[in-house]
């Protein structure tokens, strides 16, 4: 089945720039959330945290009844 697949591969003109925009794309996607963690407020990362620990409802509302 492999060799199936490997063969009609080989025969496509151009498919070797495929795993190239592939690797580029998880790359540039892996450096961009890397500056944005960089980047990102602290106090804002330890508040979002530790929303599951809050005691509070989220909409106080709702939990009156």
């Amino acid at each position: 089945m492999l060799k199936f697949i490997k063969h009609h591969m080989e025969t496509i003109d151009g498919i070797s720039i495929y795993p190239i925009i592939s690797f580029l794309i998880f790359f540039i996607f892996f450096l961009l959330m890397l500056i944005y963690v960089i980047k990102a407020d602290k106090n804002r990362m330890k508040e979002i945290a530790n929303i599951p620990l809050d005691d509070e409802p989220i909409n106080p509302i709702d939990h009156e009844k």
